[in-house]
């Protein structure tokens, strides 16, 4: 009111709706979509009025919140057989001395079988001379022959995630790579806004709904609408939902 800044003003540059500003200021907070969605507001409010918004989500998470089960758990000393096979580290299988004897007399056993096959007689050479000429007659055979025994293509090692808001109301996009850089620093998109792809060995994404569509590395993944913030676990080979103690926070 003193900077004679117009409630409709605001909302247009922060994109956050006049009804959510009013219950911000009014501090209404049932009336608006959830928690994840009241951090990100403060802060966008807090950062275009000029104001500390670190000390508003702080006063906020102090006066309103209360602390998880999972940060009240206390820590529990690791028992004497859990140091003991820490100190003692993974244990691989063990092969007895006698099975290794055994593999090496089969290959010599083998090994000898193969050369006296081999000095036999013409057959071998009959075959191989049969197989020469079918190759040279019939061209076609032998690159089919070739492209069947191709190696399988190599398993990805990144994964790429594509988001398009869907509305009907915004969504709310917390994106962080495996080293915990934050690639979507929790920001709010509309229907016909961007949201820009991101490529990583390992991706942890928080959604504050189920209006977007999703894929991963070309692939649609289903994000179900549960009317609470939604998590994965994004890897080249597999996604996972995180459940709500696990999800990335970015506020």
């Amino acid at each position: 009111m003193r900077a004679k800044i117009d409630i409709n003003e605001v909302e247009t540059s922060t994109k956050i709706r006049a009804k959510y500003l009013r219950a911000i200021e009014n501090e209404e907070w049932s009336l608006l979509p959830g928690d994840v969605y009241v951090k990100s507001f403060l802060r966008t409010y807090g950062d275009y009025l000029g104001v500390d918004s670190r000390q508003l989500i702080d006063d906020y998470k102090r006066r309103y919140e209360r602390p998880s089960d999972h940060e009240l758990r206390p820590i529990t000393p690791l028992g004497a057989r859990d140091r003991e096979r820490q100190s003692r580290g993974p244990r691989g299988p063990l092969i007895p001395p006698w099975a290794l004897i055994g593999v090496v007399l089969v290959a010599v056993v083998v090994a000898l079988y193969l050369v006296g096959a081999n000095k036999g007689g013409g057959g071998s050479t009959s075959s191989t001379t049969t197989q020469v000429t079918t190759t040279r007659h019939h061209p076609g055979r032998a690159r089919h022959r070739a492209a069947t025994t191709a190696p399988p293509k190599s398993a990805p090692t990144t994964v790429r995630l594509q988001l398009v808001p869907t509305g009907p109301g915004p969504v709310y996009v917390c994106l962080i790579d495996g080293a915990g850089k934050k690639l979507i620093p929790g920001e709010i998109f509309n229907v016909g806004q961007t949201i820009p792809a991101k490529t990583s060995s390992k991706l942890l994404l928080t959604l504050g709904n189920a209006s977007v569509k999703m894929k991963v590395n070309g692939t649609t993944v289903s994000v179900p609408s549960t009317g609470k913030p939604v998590g994965f676990e994004l890897l080249p080979s597999s996604h996972t939902m995180l459940p709500a103690g696990k999800q990335p926070q970015c506020t």
